[in-house]
């Protein structure tokens, strides 16, 4: 009997400790969009970027590079990445192109020791290759399928395992991964792509979570950004309906890459192009599923990828 009413003391002790903590991180979190953390320098950084050739990949390596960082591209494009490190060097910048198939492991293995040995160590990564054409699962063949998984997640382990030993053995790095709204919910007729997008949140989950109880990694650093299609510029997404179109807007490439640097200059585990999306859904995430539907219908983003 005593040792069941001490249980229960102690039960009640944490309990109270867990409120009084949930309070504290809820101010701390409001406070901080008030007055949000310091941006870290990236001056001494060599930062790989994935899918650099266009996009918001090639905006990322003109600012980043701006900022004085080494900048290493990467993209199946030899063209477009090539010329996009002749126009950062003409910057003064300082660049480096590498043509890599992100889908083959030795390509990426191989290609990550030419890295190693003509720039030295990588310290931050950006994962923004392209997102694959998501088609109706049942219009999809299985290669198309195939294609789509090693893509949109299994590139993901191969960069992993290529760069974060690295940067493990360092205490060092920062790695960026950018999904698209269909990680946070389901796509109507873009099973495949949805498929990848919610395993590639899981995975930044379990990698913050292993990096959190490791005591020896407390300078990785991990970002998740949820890009929304639907607001950039027609070189991203060719056919847009949106109920309220005003309401949206448009963000260009250009904003959408200098608000992801900002995040992941502050280290945010998480954030999203434009960044109130972010807060609400996560909030709508409370309501009833039939709410959430009628939601979606009421938006009807009607979003088909390029």
């Amino acid at each position: 009997m005593i040792l069941r009413f001490y249980s229960f003391l102690v039960l009640l002790w944490d309990f109270n400790i867990f409120l009084l903590y949930t309070v504290f991180s809820i101010l701390n979190a409001i406070y901080e969009l008030i007055a949000p953390k310091p941006l870290k320098p990236v001056n001494a950084e060599k930062i790989l970027i994935v899918g650099a050739s266009r996009g918001v990949g090639r905006e990322l390596a003109f600012q980043l590079s701006k900022l004085g960082a080494c900048v290493v591209c990467w993209d199946i494009n030899t063209y477009g990445n090539e010329d996009l490190v002749k126009q950062i060097k003409s910057r003064k910048g300082q660049a480096y192109a590498y043509t890599c198939d992100v889908t083959d492991q030795n390509k990426v293995l191989e290609t990550a020791r030419m890295v190693a040995d003509e720039v030295g160590d990588i310290t931050m990564m950006f994962n923004c290759f392209g997102v694959p054409s998501p088609r109706s699962l049942l219009a999809q063949k299985p290669p198309d399928i195939k294609d789509t998984i090693n893509l949109g997640v299994l590139s993901h382990f191969w960069l992993l395992e290529a760069f974060l030993p690295r940067m493990q053995e360092l205490d060092h790095g920062h790695i960026v991964t950018l999904t698209s709204v269909a990680g946070l919910t389901g796509i109507n007729n873009q099973v495949p792509l949805s498929v990848t997008q919610f395993a590639v949140q899981g995975l930044v989950e379990s990698l913050l979570e292993q990096t959190r109880t490791n005591k020896n990694h407390k300078n990785l650093h991990f970002t998740l950004c949820h890009i929304y299609p639907f607001i950039f510029s027609n070189d991203v997404a060719n056919d847009i309906r949106l109920r309220i179109p005003s309401f949206f807007g448009r963000i260009n490439s250009a904003e959408a890459a200098r608000k992801i640097i900002e995040g992941v200059r502050r280290n945010y585990v998480e954030i999203s192009i434009p960044g109130y999306l972010l807060y609400l859904g996560h909030a709508l995430k409370l309501l009833p599923r039939k709410s959430i539907c009628m939601l979606k219908d009421m938006l009807n983003t009607g979003t088909d990828f390029a």
